[in-house]
């Protein structure tokens, strides 16, 4: 099966222009302004959190077996998905944060970045090094998963 990385190399331009534009101080008014906004806060966070939970989806094609015929596809949906959530991530919010905040969106691009450097990529197939590779992106996405269950009860329970 030939190899395609168009989805990794859609991925590290949208994280360079996320980074470009935060370093740069590169600001839209219009979408901080829209960003402070409670519906628009809540409405963006639950595409963030939706897209989170569907990335879970291909572990599930993976571990349930009626649903392994579907790996393959789901692989492919998975790095798209992960190239754009940098967008995503822009569009929910234009800054990193403070505090456990922080702690999920630095967790959140480094996973992002970790996709996007997969093993399709660097063409290995080395066991050790899959596993490393696969072990570290799963303990960040269940770390990212954890935070974010964090932030959704703080900001309904601080209201």
């Amino acid at each position: 099966m030939k190899s395609n990385n168009n989805s990794t190399i859609l991925g590290l331009v949208l994280l360079s222009v996320f980074f470009v534009f935060y370093f740069g101080n590169i600001e839209w008014v219009w979408l901080q302004e829209l960003q402070q906004q409670e519906n628009y806060k809540r409405w963006s966070g639950l595409g963030v959190a939706l897209f989170i939970i569907f990335q879970w989806l291909l572990t599930f094609t993976r571990v349930i077996k009626r649903f392994r015929q579907n790996a393959i596809k789901m692989i492919t949906i998975h790095k798209w998905l992960g190239a754009m959530s940098p967008l995503l991530f822009y569009i929910h919010s234009v800054k990193l944060g403070y505090g456990y905040i922080a702690l999920m969106s630095y967790l959140f691009f480094a996973n992002a970045l970790l996709g996007y450097i997969n093993l399709d990529v660097i063409k290995s197939k080395g066991e050790i090094l899959f596993k490393g590779w696969m072990i570290f992106h799963v303990a960040f996405s269940i770390i990212i998963s954890i935070l974010m269950c964090f932030h959704i009860v703080m900001v309904f329970y601080y209201k």
